[in-house]
């Protein structure tokens, strides 16, 4: 049995429903942030799904020079506390660098260490320090197995609200692929295990200046996940994924996003043996 993270009134864990990470790729602006915020949680109404903003102030990662990054990390902590104030929900943001964790922690719910960035010790401890809630994406050069040392370095500062998130195994050049396997393995850990529907269906450097995906898959790879029994899922969405800055080709539309959640919720129910099941 996992342990029990609790964000805000958010339970992560066990049998808990699952709860959702979703938001756009980056941060556009405070408008948009609110527009993304209250279309989501208007698709989460009628299950009931609990909702943890999610927006990057800095895409640090991106794949050339020139591309967009976000709003940096001043603005952008300014609008995620807005939108936390606003809806009342749980925001979640990237971290990059050790300096980052403690400012931001002033302001977001989770401290998000990205997968290419996952075995930074100096990262992990500062994040720890926090005492925030710290969502792990695991390597897509790493094996399940191995995120035990990952959480341990974090469970060293104190710091037991952690989660694993699986976003895809490096399979060959610009393809990922999952293993369902490895949530499973994950879970092994004793922390709750976060499946990232979103970037699972990345091709990196795809695009030839950017990353490419397969968004139509995001649906299929998401159900899986819920079917092996995982404990929150993190899906991008944007109302023009096509038109989006970063991350389009996987980010998927808005208005999908209700009939998304609700037959999301009944596989996840059907597994933990919920009221709906």
């Amino acid at each position: 049995m996992t342990r029990i993270v609790t964000i805000g009134d958010i339970a992560i864990g066990g049998t808990h429903p699952f709860a959702l990470i979703a938001g756009p790729c980056q941060l556009e602006s405070l408008d948009h942030a609110r527009r993304m915020c209250a279309g989501l949680l208007e698709a989460c109404a009628p299950t009931g799904t609990r909702l943890i903003f999610k927006a990057s102030y800095d895409k640090a990662n991106r794949t050339s020079v020139g591309a967009q990054r976000g709003l940096g990390m001043d603005k952008g902590l300014e609008a995620l506390a807005a939108i936390r104030a606003e809806f009342g929900v749980p925001v979640l943001t990237d971290v990059h660098e050790p300096w980052h964790c403690a400012k931001a922690a002033e302001v977001v719910d989770v401290l998000q260490i990205p997968a290419f960035l996952c075995r930074q010790t100096d990262l992990l401890l500062a994040a720890g320090e926090t005492g925030k809630a710290v969502n792990v994406k695991k390597g897509q050069f790493l094996a399940p197995w191995d995120m035990k040392n990952v959480a341990a370095k974090i469970a060293s500062t104190g710091n037991q609200n952690i989660l694993l998130c699986d976003r895809g195994t490096s399979f060959g050049y610009n393809t990922l692929v999952t293993d369902f396997r490895g949530l499973p393995e994950m879970a092994a850990t004793g922390y709750p295990v976060v499946f990232d529907a979103t970037h699972s269906v990345q091709q990196p450097g795809g695009q030839g200046a950017s990353t490419g995906g397969q968004r139509e898959y995001v649906p299929v790879l998401a159900r899986a996940a819920c079917a092996v029994g995982v404990h929150a899922l993190f899906i991008e969405s944007h109302q023009d994924p096509d038109n989006a800055p970063s991350d389009g080709p996987n980010m998927v539309p808005l208005d999908q996003m209700k009939a998304l959640i609700g037959n999301l919720a009944a596989y996840d129910a059907l597994t933990k043996g919920g009221p709906n099941a």
